[in-house]
């Protein structure tokens, strides 16, 4: 039976996940790069780029977490306000639902504020990730 690298790439990691469940150090990693005859120049700089591509993630998702504390904040803010002013307006004014003006375009804003924390995939998610990337 033959093998493409795919298999034996697929093979090779549930045969390590299984050996050792606590983890490799950095000599282990090369030891088992040499025996693949992998040199140690790919083995650094493709550790390299996954240690970049880990902290991208690790980025990405602080970032995520801080935009969507900030949406909670405006909904909760958006709740008290408006449920504040529609007993205002119920108490002060019963036969003319004014509050709806307050509530309609606080909730659009809400709206399209939702609409760009939880679109990850846009032009617009980027350019704010680079933006708080170079303020932090």
């Amino acid at each position: 039976m033959t093998y493409d690298s795919e298999d034996v790439q697929k093979i090779l990691q549930i045969a390590l996940a299984r050996k050792q469940e606590g983890g490799f150090s950095r000599e282990q990693l090369r030891e088992m790069a040499s025996d693949l005859g992998i040199s140690s120049d790919i083995l650094e700089a493709t550790e390299n780029k996954w240690l970049a591509q880990e902290e991208e993630e690790r980025l990405r998702r602080t970032f995520n977490t801080f935009r969507r504390r900030a949406f909670r904040a405006n909904l909760v803010s958006f709740v008290a306000v408006n449920l504040f002013l529609i007993l205002l307006n119920l108490i002060t004014s019963p036969s003319y639902f004014w509050a709806i003006f307050p509530v309609l375009g606080w909730g659009l804003g809400l709206f399209f504020h939702w609409w760009s924390v939880y679109q990850s995939k846009s032009e617009g998610y980027e350019i704010a990730f680079q933006n708080w990337r170079t303020k932090i």
